[in-house]
């Protein structure tokens, strides 16, 4: 693993906001030299590098002289557009001293899950790459609302890497790594130096939601590193105060926690399937659909149990087990109201229920990413 480290060639690195703005305290200046030099250090190895940045909102509070984060979503707005300012120019400044053109990138939701936006950022992204400059990506908070958020920029990191077909996801924050145990409660408790993405251990080490600092976030991570995985990319969560943690990780030093990519890579349609994170309803299927889900087949009407949500052909769907477990998320060949009619039937009574047939499957193989 060590080796596959060293030779990765595309990275995208995330900083977190405690990590930016000194906890809070307006932007970290030294921090952001000496990533600046580091993140330079791999570009004149051969590396390329996208750039995942928090800290807008936390930086415009300082410059607005706002003691506490607004819950207005038009304060948030207005703090994002004036922090961002700040942070753009200080990436832009600190790359320039090596020589280095940066560039903003703002992303929405909505990006991600409308095809042509997806593959337009897609060509943007690698466009910028060919010409070695250092894309600095961030959710575009100044429009964004809760319907198109991302949630966190670790999810956001772990779409830029499907994105661009990393070879490694580096994200760094104010812990040492994923734990078996919260360290603050436990002395006992042990780093995690490696585990494989698709381990469900590590969501019962990460806790039960993004928001527990005793384990710094980590639930979003684990959750980051295994959408990355779906292109084939590992990830590192290591401290981003760790000196020269950027060119250590990269020269396959073992900081922090490595989760490996297990499966193999997903084609680029399904990784853009994949990024729906918000689908237009769900459908609940039997144990036989689901084993044949799990064996990447299609959905066919005679395994589905309920259909629930507001969709219309051509519409993200995810599909559950009985138990509530996702499985896996598709574009379904039917509206809601006649998935409803022919749940349960075999498909050669589509056309007599319906008037007429479409596809035999509710989602084909070919537009379904598993979970």
């Amino acid at each position: 693993m060590d080796e596959t480290i060293r030779q990765a060639r595309r990275w995208v690195i995330k900083i977190g906001s405690a990590l930016l703005t000194n906890d809070g305290a307006g932007l970290n200046h030294a921090g952001l030299k000496d990533w600046a030099e580091q993140i330079a250090r791999l570009r004149e190895s051969g590396r390329e590098v996208v750039l995942v940045s928090s800290g807008a909102v936390a930086e415009g509070m300082t410059r607005l002289g706002w003691k506490q984060r607004p819950k207005a979503i038009h304060e948030l707005q207005a703090a994002a557009a004036v922090g961002q300012m700040g942070l753009i120019q200080a990436y832009e400044s600190r790359f320039r001293e090596h020589g280095l053109h940066s560039a903003q990138i703002l992303l929405t939701h909505d990006d991600m899950t409308n095809r042509k936006r997806y593959l337009n950022a897609r060509s943007s992204l690698r466009t910028l790459l060919d010409l070695g400059v250092i894309p600095v990506v961030n959710e575009n908070d100044t429009v964004a609302i809760d319907e198109i958020r991302f949630g966190d920029n670790d999810t956001l990191a772990a779409l830029v890497a499907n994105l661009v077909d990393a070879d490694a996801l580096l994200l760094l924050t104010d812990q040492p790594g994923l734990f078996d145990a919260d360290p603050r409660m436990n002395d006992q408790a042990q780093l995690i130096p490696q585990a494989n993405a698709d381990d469900d251990a590590l969501l019962d080490f990460a806790g039960e939601s993004a928001s527990q600092l005793s384990l710094g976030g980590m639930r979003t991570k684990v959750m980051a590193a295994r959408r990355a995985a779906r292109s084939g990319t590992h990830t590192i969560i290591a401290a981003g105060r760790e000196p020269g943690v950027i060119r250590r990780v990269a020269d396959g030093e073992r900081l922090g926690t490595r989760i490996v990519a297990s499966r193999k890579p997903v084609t680029a349609r399904k990784q853009w399937i994949a990024s729906h994170m918000r689908p237009k309803g769900e459908i609940v299927v039997d144990k036989g659909a689901a084993k044949a889900l799990a064996e990447c087949g299609s959905l066919l009407p005679v395994g589905v149990i309920s259909a629930s949500g507001d969709f219309v052909r051509g519409d993200a769907v995810r599909c559950m087990d009985s138990e509530g477990q996702p499985l896996a998320c598709g574009l379904i060949n039917y509206d809601l109201e006649e998935v409803r009619k022919i749940i349960g039937k075999p498909s050669r009574q589509i056309e007599a229920i319906l008037g007429y047939v479409d596809e035999p499957e509710l989602i084909h193989r070919d537009n379904m990413a598993l979970y």
